[in-house]
């Protein structure tokens, strides 16, 4: 099976992700409903189309990779997160790039993610 050259490939977006949360939440718990809320507002044909992947989890930060597409999507899913078992969480997108180079770069050393 030959490879995809560039020009036909899905294009990809990477939104960097402010996680606040009472306690720790692990990975699997995160993208599991990070997925729950994408599906319940656009169903399971709109998560699949979204491309979703977690690439990064750290438990504060997070990268998330979508279609350029189905960003508004993710964005929708990412507001509606409020709590991961029962414990409250707040998730805020901080910024959106096209490499995960430039998205680490630019946000995941920041001091304080939060506007003023």
């Amino acid at each position: 099976m030959k490879i995809l050259p560039p020009t036909l490939r899905e294009k990809k977006r990477y939104l960097a992700l402010e996680v606040v949360s009472e306690t720790s939440a692990s990975r699997n718990q995160f993208l599991k409903e990070l997925q729950y809320s994408i599906a319940s507002l656009v169903g399971d044909v709109g998560l699949s189309e979204s491309g979703l992947r977690l690439l990064y989890f750290d438990g504060r930060f997070a990268i998330v990779r979508c279609i350029p597409k189905k960003t508004w999507v993710v964005r929708a899913g990412i507001a509606a997160i409020t709590d991961i078992n029962k414990k409250r969480i707040a998730v805020r997108v901080i910024g959106i790039g096209g490499t995960v180079r430039s998205v680490t770069e630019k946000y995941k050393d920041r001091k304080n993610y939060t506007l003023k």
